[in-house]
């Protein structure tokens, strides 16, 4: 992918992502955040925080389907989008909803399952933020960098729960939600069974595993190859 389709990709990642932010701070300027804001804001920053973990998440179903490489480029901006999402959406409850109310707040996540799966949402995204950068990759090396960060499908999952459970009965939307999860993670199950399941170079009649790596040139060869361009820059020195 060339360099202007990156950056215009990502161009539209930043302004779909921070289109409803704006549209509430619209809002707020204009008077015009509806009859409950505080519901309002809190319910629109959640919901688009969880729009942008699940988009992040569908960014590797998305290569194993299609082959296509580009959306991995996006799955940590669309990440950390939602992660900024998800303190705005904490920050409005404790600070908006409760007023700081602290006492008041540990027993509502004591009492109330969705704030209990919530706030543990939110704990999880904060390891998985600190450590997205390529200093952290390379400090935790890649392995358990890739481990750590498959909580991703733990916290989607949580979020889709939050929403379930806080969603008043008769509404549809949160199992939209659910159900685009499971597709995401049945693809991610599917590409891993193809993957254990893909045949492998078996031992030859003799034991003799088959080599996966090109045989180097006999010894005569390889000494002609050295003294080519060795024979060269003689030749251009004369």
């Amino acid at each position: 992918m060339s360099h202007p389709v990156r950056v215009a990709l990502k161009a539209a990642v930043w302004i779909g992502s921070l289109w409803p932010l704006g549209v509430l701070l619209r809002g707020f300027m204009t008077d015009d955040l509806g009859a409950n804001p505080i519901e309002y804001v809190t319910r629109t920053l959640g919901l688009t925080a969880l729009v942008l973990l699940l988009t992040s998440l569908g960014m590797t179903p998305l290569r194993a389907l299609f082959g296509w490489s580009w959306p991995i480029q996006l799955r940590r901006l669309l990440g950390l989008l939602a992660f900024f999402y998800v303190c705005l959406h904490f920050a409005v409850w404790i600070g908006l909803d409760h007023f700081f109310a602290w006492r008041r707040m540990w027993e509502d996540v004591l009492k109330r399952p969705f704030i209990t799966v919530g706030v543990s949402a939110l704990l999880l995204l904060i390891p998985l933020a600190a450590t997205s950068t390529q200093g952290m990759i390379k400090r935790l090396g890649g392995a358990r960098w890739r481990l750590l960060h498959k909580l991703a499908y733990v916290i989607g999952g949580l979020g889709v729960l939050h929403f379930l459970w806080l969603a008043k009965k008769g509404r549809t939307t949160p199992y939209y939600y659910a159900i685009a999860l499971a597709l995401l993670l049945g693809v991610r199950v599917w590409d891993w069974g193809r993957k254990k399941l893909a045949p492998h170079p078996g031992p030859l009649p003799g034991g003799e595993r088959v080599s996966q790596t090109k045989p180097s040139p006999p010894l005569g060869e390889r000494a002609s190859v050295r003294a080519g361009p060795l024979a060269v820059r003689r030749g251009l020195k004369e």
